[in-house]
This record gives structure tokens, C-alpha cells and sequence, in this order.
């Protein structure tokens, strides 16, 4: 006699479980209930296709694109019980942060408030979580690897150029794939930025009955087409001669493709310590040139952001071409004149003034659009530029600083010092009690 089925469970928080190649066989009892008595699951078509036909409920797929439907999607189905289908962890880079973020718009008692903090009273009193080991997890436990000391990279849904900030020789990145494609893709990223030797392997269907291993060099990767369903682990190795690029300010001015319009090696690194940035902070860079200031402040933390503003067409392309060699093809570049062209942006935390300084308006435009705490780095090389910052550190205190670098250079048989142009810096941070 079989047993009799669960009784249905009353409505609550939104429940969301992750799945993984293994399937049905591979979840929890509590998953398998909570699937079991769903009235909605919501997943995509592979997802809910691991499901047996005990999982009764209304199977809803994922609309495209995901993010703008959920509000939606879960007003429609309010009062029922729902499940929703994630891959392996929905916390790790899944679809639990973008659940978490819209239930985090209301308080615990239904009442829209102030947006909750994600892990606050409000998430966990909608939203109910039970994790599956992800895909990371497998592969380090497959590879050997420590995870705590693996780097990993999502190239779902985001440019494939961020893989470039991670490589360093001798690293260890697991690069969670975008598809079957990816692997190829990832191997010609790789000969191009001088890491051909590197080993590739790709691990497919992870935790499955259909798991396997393809492993080759990017140098000569041939590879056809992988399971959709895969991550790749990189053993990193760079090519003799290829010049490695430190993770802090003051990359070679060689790593730039210039006009001349860069800030130099020396006096960049000065500037990126004078701008300090910090996870999660907004920088304005204003006259970019060839973007290196912005470039250099995203490749501090991975969750920087930056708007590059440049009035001249060509140099705004070759910013962006910069920040994706570069691998933070995050940077925005706005392409118009300062101060009109600061209009609409987002307030910054910092900012940096590189170019145009004698523009009308454009040094108060700046500091009223800090706010308090909020810091300004500008500099110049003319003294009409010089004489504004000298009366802008009278109004407002920080340091002015003049910056000089020479170069040793031949001179005849011997050897001598050239010396650059100096540069004027001023730095100011925006006193808490002055307001915007």
C-alpha cells in the first residue's frame, strides 16, 4: 500500500530550491516537500524539467529578460505557494539576490518601507531558502582545489572582457560559463592577452550522471563545442615577454592606447592614492583622455564603479577600447563637454578633474555634486589652471601639492636627468557638515 501524500501545506514565504545535475535524486527531504506541495513552480525549461510528475504544481517558465518580470511575475501568483527553481546555490551568483532585492522593498508586515538590507527581517519573513551544493563546490572538490583560495568569474549575462583584470600568472580561476560556446571564447581571450600556455579544463554537467572532463591548452584549444552545462577552471601561465600588470595603481603608460593624453605612470599612482578607492564607490573622471584613472580605479575592487567623461569622439572610443583590454568593460563613457555633460549622473563619491579645469563652472559643479565626505582630486600642468586650484585650496583647505618626475637618459656617452613637466595637485575631502 503506498503511502498516502503530504497534506498541502498552508500558504508562506516564497520558497526558493536549488537543484543540480544530479536532480530529483540529488535534493533534501525538505526540498523534495516543498517542491511536492507547491502550487507554482517557477524555473528555467532544464530546471523544471529534472522534476517528476509528483511535483504537481503549475509550471511557469522564466520570461526573457528575467530581472524586469519578477515584481510582476510574483504579484500574479500571491497567496499561493510557490517554489522557485534555482541552479545549484540560488545565492552564489543565482537568482535568490534578485528575489531577495524585490522582497527587500517591503517591510515584515507586508507595508511598503524603506528598502530592507538583504538577510534583514523583511527577506527572511517572505522568502525561504534551501541551498544545493554549487557548481563551484563540485569543481573544487573534483580539482583539489581550496575554495576559499579559488578566484571565480560569471561570464552569464556579463561581458566576457572581465575575465582580463583576473588573470595573473600562477592564479587559479573558475569561470562559470555562459554557455557552450564559452570555452572557446575563453581560450582566444587568453592567447590574446598573452596567456596561451595557460591549462583549460571544462567540467560539464557537475554532480551528474553525465559529469566529464575535456582539458587542453588555450594555446592550441580545439575542443568542439561543450554541455552547455559546464565551468571552466584556468590554471593561469603567461606567455616570456608578455608584461605583467600589477593590481594596484600605475600600470605601464605601455598598457594604454594613447594620443598622448595619459596621465603618466608615476603621477597616476599619486593620484589613485590621493582619490582612495573603496569597494562599491562611484568615480567621476573628468577630460578621461585615455580613461586610465577610471580604468585603474575599477581594477581596485571589482564592485567600483566609474563614468569617464570626454568631449572629443575618438578619445571616447579609445576609453572604452582601454577598459575592455583591460578587463573592466564596466566603465561608462559619457561623450560631451563638463559641466553640461555631468547632467543626470549618478552623485559620485569621488572625483577626479584631469582635463578642462578652466571650463566655466566646472570646479564648483564638481564640489557641489560631492557629498559630505566625498573627495576631489584635480590636476594641471599650466599656471592659469594652477593659479584656480591655489584659490580653490584657499576656499576649501585639503593639500595642494606640486608632483615632479625625471627620467635618467642618455646624454653623450654618460647618462643624465630629464625632467617631466611638474604637476599641481590638489585633494580635498568635502567637510560632513557642508551640505550638497
Amino acid at each position: 500500500m503506498s503511502p498516502a501524500p503530504p497534506a498541502p501545506a498552508a500558504p508562506g514565504p516564497l520558497t526558493v530550491v536549488g537543484i543540480g545535475a544530479d536532480g530529483w535524486h540529488g535534493l533534501p527531504a525538505a526540498s523534495q516537500q516543498a517542491l511536492r506541495t507547491a502550487e507554482v513552480l517557477i524555473g528555467g525549461p532544464r530546471q523544471l524539467a529534472l522534476l517528476p510528475a509528483e511535483c504537481a504544481g503549475e509550471r511557469i517558465r522564466w520570461p526573457s529578460p528575467l530581472r524586469p518580470a519578477v515584481p510582476g511575475l510574483l504579484a500574479t501568483y500571491a497567496g499561493r505557494r510557490v517554489c522557485v527553481l534555482a541552479s545549484g546555490d540560488p545565492m552564489f551568483y543565482g537568482i535568490g539576490r534578485t528575489l531577495t532585492e524585490v522582497l527587500g522593498e517591503e517591510t515584515a508586515d507586508g507595508a511598503t518601507g524603506a528598502k530592507a538590507r538583504p538577510g534583514s527581517a523583511a527577506v527572511s519573513h517572505r522568502l525561504r531558502i534551501l541551498p544545493h551544493p554549487s557548481s563551484v563546490s563540485h569543481a573544487c572538490a573534483r580539482l583539489g582545489w581550496p575554495l576559499e583560495d579559488t578566484e571565480v568569474i560569471t561570464l552569464v549575462g556579463r561581458p566576457i572582457e572581465n575575465l582580463a583584470r583576473a588573470l595573473y600568472d600562477g592564479r587559479r580561476l573558475l569561470v562559470l560559463s555562459a554557455g557552450a560556446g564559452t570555452p572557446a571564447e575563453v581560450a582566444a581571450l587568453l592567447r590574446a592577452h598573452g596567456f596561451g600556455p595557460t591549462r583549460m579544463r571544462v567540467l560539464e554537467q557537475l554532480g551528474g550522471e553525465r559529469e566529464r572532463m575535456v582539458e587542453g591548452a588555450a594555446a592550441d584549444w580545439d575542443a568542439p563545442p561543450a554541455d552547455p552545462l559546464n565551468v571552466l577552471a584556468l590554471d593561469c601561465v603567461r606567455e616570456p615577454g608578455t608584461p605583467p600588470l600589477s593590481t594596484v595603481p600605475g600600470l605601464p603608460d605601455a598598457a594604454y592606447e594613447h594620443d598622448g593624453q595619459l596621465t603618466k605612470r608615476h603621477i597616476r599612482a599619486a593620484t589613485l592614492a590621493a582619490l582612495a578607492p573603496a569597494p562599491g564607490e562611484l568615480l567621476w573622471d573628468i577630460g578621461g583622455g585615455s580613461g586610465s584613472i577610471a580604468i585603474e580605479w575599477l581594477r581596485a575592487h571589482r564592485s567600483c564603479r566609474a563614468v569617464s567623461v570626454e568631449r572629443d569622439p575618438v578619445r571616447a572610443e579609445r576609453i572604452g577600447r582601454n577598459a575592455r583590454t583591460l578587463g573592466v568593460p564596466a566603465l561608462r563613457v559619457v561623450h560631451g563637454p563638463a559641466p553640461a555633460a555631468l547632467d543626470g549622473l549618478p552623485t559620485p563619491d569621488a572625483v577626479f578633474i584631469g582635463g578642462g579645469l578652466t571650463a566655466p563652472g566646472l570646479l564648483a559643479a564638481c564640489w557641489d555634486a560631492l557629498p559630505p565626505g566625498g573627495r576631489i582630486v584635480a590636476n594641471t600642468v599650466t599656471l592659469e589652471s594652477e593659479a584656480l586650484l591655489a584659490e580653490r585650496h584657499r576656499q576649501h583647505g585639503g593639500e595642494l601639492v606640486r608632483l615632479a618626475v625625471a627620467h635618467a637618459v642618455p646624454v653623450g656617452g654618460f647618462t643624465g636627468w630629464r625632467q617631466a613637466m611638474p604637476v599641481t595637485q590638489w585633494s580635498a575631502v568635502k567637510p560632513p557638515g557642508e551640505q550638497r
